[in-house]
């Protein structure tokens, strides 16, 4: 029974990369982007790639495949050295991880924290809003929403190192929703959490990306968060980073514990697996 739900999800789940449609509603694209460092480093090479609207999209791949490099780039904090980022069909800038539209907005979680000790928490949630000038009256309920939003509600006033390493995560997740940003850029920020408390932050970001709408890129090591996150997974090729495959992932709107065990995960696990180990120039 799994080698035919296997072989079926083999059959339906390669797709040609999403580049077809590309316009003003297009959130992200990609297109023919190279990065070549100082060094001599060839960490990209010709990745085209576009990201849609309500799309949670996950970037899988061996260590030092280019995924947080392409992520950066998606933010404007990393400059390709040949090709082009659009935001919403133009010129991405470059030093800033926000775009300036009213209701098209992006802003990034990084692999850490990076909270500021000395801070209480609703202080380090509001940092991107004082950045931006906003009124403090004004920022207060954006912070408190956010909060709430991320199960901190009840922990404003206190310091980050009060927090657990879940907690803490879920703290910078809430100073990035203080923005209400259209547009979530997250780099493996679960990666060095315990498994039950992947799970679980896996289960509550899925949820906000479908009450909040949100766009999301995410970049993760893990075959099993990338299935039950995604509705795209982006498989990239040892370096220079490529893509070598982009997976449509056939679940559920509504995902739980049930799922991680169900046939079609497995199956699309499997399949992944599959994929970089061809990544990594495995034998199939």
């Amino acid at each position: 029974m799994l080698m035919q739900t296997l072989s079926k999800a083999s059959a339906q789940l390669q797709l040609p990369p999403n580049t077809d449609a590309v316009g003003a509603d297009t959130p992200l694209f990609a297109n023919q982007v190279e990065k070549t460092y100082g060094n001599g480093t060839h960490a990209l090479s010709r990745v085209k790639l576009a990201i849609q609207r309500g799309e949670f999209v996950s970037l899988l791949g061996p260590s030092g495949c280019g995924k947080s490099t392409l992520l950066k780039m998606f933010a404007g904090l990393e400059q390709p050295s040949a090709g082009h980022v659009r935001w919403w069909g133009k010129d991405a800038p470059g030093g800033h991880p926000r775009a300036a539209s009213v209701g098209r907005n992006l802003a990034m979680v990084f692999q850490e924290a990076t909270l500021m000790p000395w801070a209480r928490v609703q202080d380090n949630v509001r940092l991107p809003l004082d950045l931006a000038g906003v009124p403090k009256p004004h920022s207060q309920a954006k912070v408190q929403a956010a909060l709430e939003q991320v199960g901190l509600g009840a922990f404003g006033n206190v310091y980050p190192r009060e927090l657990s390493g879940g907690m803490q995560m879920r703290a910078s997740i809430a100073r990035a929703l203080a923005t209400e940003p259209n547009l979530l850029l997250m780099d493996e920020p679960f990666g060095a959490l315990d498994e039950f408390t992947r799970n679980k932050l896996d289960s509550d970001l899925r949820q906000l990306w479908a009450e909040r709408d949100l766009t999301v890129v995410f970049v993760t090591h893990s075959i099993f968060e990338a299935v039950y996150l995604s509705s795209r997974v982006v498989v990239m090729g040892a370096r220079p980073g490529r893509v070598i495959a982009d997976v449509a992932i056939d679940g559920p709107q509504v995902r739980d514990e049930a799922y991680r065990t169900s046939p079609a995960f497995i199956a699309q696990c499997a399949y992944l697996s599959q994929l970089l180990a061809q990544a990594n120039g495995e034998p199939a």
